[in-house]
């Protein structure tokens, strides 16, 4: 294939192109344009904001808008002096002892009810990533000698498990297997007897695809009993706050890992695995994260672009979360970098821009020719400079190694972005407020899911990307893409959609529904909680069709996407706010280590 002279993949075997990296004392000369109309805009009483025709981000006829983000609390200094005593030789000797302990386990495993317990366990303990073909081929074993389903009327925490790893895992499985458990549930008429079979039942209700009212009809019932914790009260508690399918894999390793050690059928070498290994993925986040706050720190963007968000470390632990597998290193770290600059973009739309603008940048990324920026400001130069960079650099070596020109689709999502970015902009310069559905049709893509999802293929491997799934989701195909970032979007409108209301931002999928049908507030959070759970069953019935296009490694990260998203914003704004309760959770998973006293580990 011939390339262009002005092709970023130059023919050239062996040579690895080295980008500049982009500094202030690099950033593109502008002249001073000085012709300025400016419109007052008088929605959001005490936050005024002008809609303005102007070349020059310094002209004081612009009122520029602050967000009074919380300064950053994670500085470079702390990220480098991050440490681990868990990357010994000593470490990686006792942790390969114990993942065969583990891998015998699974060998010597008999009857269905150690099996899938065993499978659920190392699930749950973070461990999975070792052993794929050993709880396939469990799972195969047990599917195939059940071909009939003949589920046991006598357990009902084991047969709901069995549900819920075969839903899990994509077999397929009928409601209706359930159907019993269910019907003797409602028979009780509100007396628990077996309240770890209604817990296993009412995680695996969360399966549900759209229509199945079994399930539906199982977690209702059970939601009715949460006044009754008779026993596993603190699992009760927690999977009634959020249920298991929802929750982020990786973020409840550390907490399962702690009950886990007091149950009376704990596993001596299972348990030792476990905090090794926590440990030792942990030792290898510090490096990822050091390479991205090196990046950052050398790019110094939020030196030049101040009004933006200040959130590296937060970036980094979105993208534990979307895949937190110590064999995607390289896709955490280049995802790190697309997330920064989608949240300073979002802030340049959101907060700092003007309408024009903001038109004129919106225009520069679609057509994405380096002569357009000329006549933008010099902040949005910047902008342009700084992601032109990233996006050639990550689409070399995505070309390098897998001979495939992914640039076209990283470059559309940008657009497509910024395209959804301007149409919030200019609802919020006119004032106007749209509907719901409006607003809903535009606010998946806001949220970058789809962006972050495209991104995040491109990183998966030569051996995992295909040209025609890229094709699928630039074309907006997929299901389970819109039902994650759906998840993602509600979840933190709900959070966040106060504070953006006090500071004059445009109106959110709560304020879209208050003003559409006349609900109250309280009304408002309500129907958008019952929106997020049409999603989840949307996205569990798009599985199927997914499976089909995407390996199940990206499945997983579109999933996550949703999942952090809810974990993110579960209790307020998690990533502009750094809240307690993010900072604890940040250092649970990146800093403090599980304390392992075993051959010097």
């Amino acid at each position: 294939m011939a390339f262009r002279r002005h092709n970023l993949f130059v023919q050239r075997p062996q040579t690895i192109l080295t980008l500049p990296r982009l500094t202030p004392a690099l950033l593109l000369q502008t002249h001073d344009h000085s012709n300025t109309v400016a419109i007052p805009n008088t929605r959001g009483k005490s936050h005024v904001r002008y809609a303005v025709s102007s070349r020059n981000s310094n002209d004081p006829f612009i009122a520029r808008r602050s967000a009074n983000y919380p300064p950053n609390i994670w500085d470079y200094e702390f990220v480098e002096s991050l440490t681990s005593d868990y990357k010994s030789e000593i470490c990686r000797n006792r942790a390969q002892k114990l993942r065969e302990n583990v891998r015998a386990m699974f060998v010597g495993a008999s009857g269905l009810q150690y099996s899938l317990k065993l499978i659920d366990t190392v699930q749950r303990l973070g461990l999975d990533y070792h052993f794929r073909s050993e709880i396939k081929r469990a799972l195969d074993k047990i599917y195939n000698n059940g071909k009939d389903n003949h589920f046991s009327q006598d357990d009902l925490a084991i047969e709901a498990l069995r549900f819920r790893l075969y839903r899990q895992h994509g077999y397929e499985i009928s409601q209706d297997v359930l159907k019993n458990f269910v019907e003797e549930t409602n028979q009780n008429k509100g007396k628990v007897k077996d309240l770890e079979g209604l817990l296993s039942l009412y995680e695996a209700s969360f399966y549900a695809c759209e229509g199945e009212e079994i399930l539906n009809e199982a977690r209702q019932r059970n939601d009715s009993r949460s006044s009754k914790p008779l026993f596993l009260e603190e699992e009760i508690s927690h999977s009634l706050e959020l249920p298991l399918l929802w929750r982020v894999p990786r973020m409840e390793v550390r907490r399962f890992i702690n009950i886990y050690e007091t149950k009376q059928d704990m596993h001596p070498s299972l348990l030792e695995f476990a905090k090794l290994d926590f440990n030792m993925v942990q030792a290898t986040y510090h490096e990822e994260l050091k390479y991205a706050s090196r990046w950052w720190r050398d790019l110094a963007l939020h030196e030049s672009l101040s009004f933006a968000r200040n959130r590296l470390v937060e970036c980094f632990f979105w993208n534990i979360g979307f895949n937190s597998e110590p064999e995607f290193g390289n896709l955490r770290k280049q995802m790190t970098k697309i997330c920064n600059l989608v949240s300073v973009i979002d802030d340049v739309y959101d907060v700092y821009g003007s309408l024009d603008e903001l038109k004129m940048f919106t225009e520069a990324i679609q057509r994405w020719d380096i002569s357009t920026v000329d006549n933008l400001p010099q902040y949005m130069k910047i902008c342009f400079s700084v992601l032109d960079n990233t996006i050639k650099e990550m689409g070399y070596e995505v070309r390098r190694n897998s001979n495939l020109d992914v640039m076209p689709y990283l470059k559309k999502s940008f657009g497509d972005l910024c395209k959804a970015f301007l149409a919030e902009a200019t609802w919020y310069y006119s004032g106007y407020i749209p509907t719901l559905e409006e607003y809903t049709d535009n606010a998946w893509i806001t949220i970058a899911g789809p962006l972050v999802s495209i991104h995040a293929y491109s990183q998966l491997g030569d051996q995992e990307i295909r040209r025609e799934a890229f094709e699928y989701m630039n074309n907006n195909q997929s299901d389970l893409i819109r039902w994650s970032s759906m998840i993602f979007r509600l979840a933190d409108d709900l959070a966040t959609s106060k504070k953006e209301q006090e500071r004059g931002d445009v109106a959110k999928s709560i304020e879209c529904y208050m003003h559409e049908t006349g609900a109250s507030e309280s009304i408002a959070r309500q129907h958008l909680q019952h929106l997020i759970s049409d999603a989840w069953e949307k996205m569990n019935t798009s599985l199927s069709a997914s499976r089909g296009v995407f390996p199940s490694s990206f499945i997983n990260i579109i999933q996550n996407i949703g999942r952090m998203g809810q974990y993110m914003y579960q209790y307020g704004d998690g990533y502009g706010s750094s809240n307690r309760e993010s900072k604890d959770r940040i250092m649970s998973i990146i800093v403090k280590p599980i304390p392992v006293n075993k051959m010097g580990c």
